[in-house]
């Protein structure tokens, strides 16, 4: 019996391969594909995770069922590549599932009749984005480095990760190149995103390769020969790339001198609201994850490792069952969610007073600010200002209200409370925020008694509250 998958977080390998080619400036994605494919990938997604209208350099070769039916995509393949060539443009031929589905396979015409045209076959169906964007970046490596011995450049550094459709990229991107300079090291690549093809051969020559991102990018780092880092996130991990960075850059006095600064100054922050009241409410936070592996993996790192928060639960998207996800997150109601859009739906499903934070795609969200990382110091700094932030919201929220009319009508004394119906009560409020718990029980004892009143008892039971839950 097959598996009904519900609510697909990750995109195809085709997505995938269309957003790491496309970032490459002198790159020209074919995509054999229908329109709707092509506007998908190419207009309408992109327009609502990376604020891109559309992408400049991607052009579909419009599929039809003439193609798919009977006559193959390799007529239309050959009219596009027509159009499209141009000194300086490399041209990258992408298949999409409907031109996996009827064996399109244009290699061998390429070879004989393009050969300056490279063929990607994504394996569009078998593929997630982070696979499709590991082989995408290891299989430009194979095709256009130049296969000559590296020539490292001292105190040079390379990231390797940022392409399009990748969570809150601009602003850990901004982060990144902080703490590398911070240091003293030289940036010499951003790749894919601010690269382009001639950059592919000379990232071997960097001293130091970060990977931005734990679902992509390890494969090319290992076939670079350098010595690679991991992105950070939170104090701990933030201090340790620091000071790694320093020692392979033979910087030590340098990381040392900029770890002290960033404690003064970047950090204080943090120490300033662990100081004040707000550190009374870490313990009490609770919080839930679901997003990609990075996300997931750093969150739980910083909030719960290093602040004190309980986690309920962190969930890598990719390999999470969505239907178990929407079944946990209706059962224990997190304070903080951080997650997809799908999870805000599964939270609205059952009204929960859940505050959600963006953390993934797919969604609706817009990150092109550099103002709001959640990686390094500078991420662990907003990510907490945001929890304060929300919990002073949620606060204000349940503040008492001096309500007239009936919504407001006194019921102390006319009504009692059944055992069971308070214990309940109890249950219900204990889910809420610790700050607001006081308050969000006064006000469910309030409506669970005008019900019972409007129903003409003089009791509060178990169904009463069952209605108002």
């Amino acid at each position: 019996m097959g598996k009904t998958v519900r609510d697909e977080s990750t995109a195809s390998a085709y997505w995938a391969a269309v957003n790491t080619f496309c970032s490459l400036k002198d790159v020209h994605v074919i995509a054999d594909a229908p329109v709707g494919c092509y506007n998908l990938v190419g207009v309408a997604v992109i327009d609502y995770t990376d604020a891109v209208p559309y992408l400049e350099n991607l052009t579909p070769t419009s599929l039809t069922e003439k193609e798919i039916a009977s006559s193959g995509s390799s007529e239309i393949v050959r009219e596009t590549i027509e159009k499209l060539q141009a000194p300086g443009r490399q041209l990258i031929l992408v298949s999409s599932a409907e031109s996996e589905m009827i064996g399109s396979d244009h290699e061998r015409m390429l070879n004989m009749k393009y050969p300056d045209v490279r063929f990607f076959s994504s394996n569009s169906l078998g593929e997630n984005e982070w696979q499709g964007r590991e082989r995408s970046l290891q299989w430009l490596h194979e095709q256009f480095d130049d296969h000559k011995p590296a020539e490292v450049v001292p105190s040079t550094v390379s990231i390797i990760g940022p392409t399009y459709g990748c969570f809150n990229s601009p602003s850990d991107l901004a982060e990144l190149k902080r703490l590398i300079k911070g240091v003293g090291g030289n940036l010499r690549h951003v790749y894919p995103f601010e690269s382009s093809l001639h950059d592919i051969a000379d990232l071997k020559n960097s001293d130091v390769i970060v990977v931005m991102y734990h679902e992509f990018g390890r494969t090319l780092a290992g076939l670079l020969n350098r010595p690679v880092l991991q992105a950070p996130f939170g104090i701990d991990e933030t201090k340790n790339f620091i000071l790694e960075l320093g020692r392979v850059l033979n910087k030590n006095e340098e990381a040392k001198a900029f770890l002290k600064e960033e404690k003064r100054t970047t950090l204080k922050p943090i120490w300033d609201l662990w100081r004040g009241p707000q550190a009374e409410w870490f313990p009490t936070i609770r919080f839930g994850v679901t997003a990609a592996k990075t996300y997931a993996l750093g969150l739980n790192t910083f909030l719960a490792g290093e602040m004190g928060m309980l986690c309920l639960f962190s969930h890598d998207s990719a390999e999470a069952d969505n239907t178990l996800i929407r079944s946990e997150i209706q059962q224990k109601q997190p304070q903080f969610l951080f997650g997809r859009i799908v999870d805000k739906i599964y939270l609205a499903e059952i009204d929960a007073k859940t505050r959600f934070i963006p953390a993934g795609f797919p969604g609706p969200i817009v990150r092109r600010a550099l103002g709001t990382p959640f990686m390094g110091n500078s991420g662990a700094v907003y990510l907490l200002q945001e929890i304060v932030n929300a919990l002073y919201d949620m606060l204000f929220n349940f503040l008492p209200l001096n309500r007239r009319g009936p919504a407001g009508e006194d019921t102390t004394g006319k009504v009692t409370w059944s055992s069971e119906a308070n214990a309940i009560l109890n249950e219900i409020v204990k889910k809420a925020p610790f700050i607001s718990q006081i308050s969000f029980g006064r006000e469910l004892k309030r409506k669970a008694e005008q019900l019972t009143l409007k129903q003409g008892k003089d009791t509060v039971t178990p169904d009463i509250m069952q209605m108002i839950n």
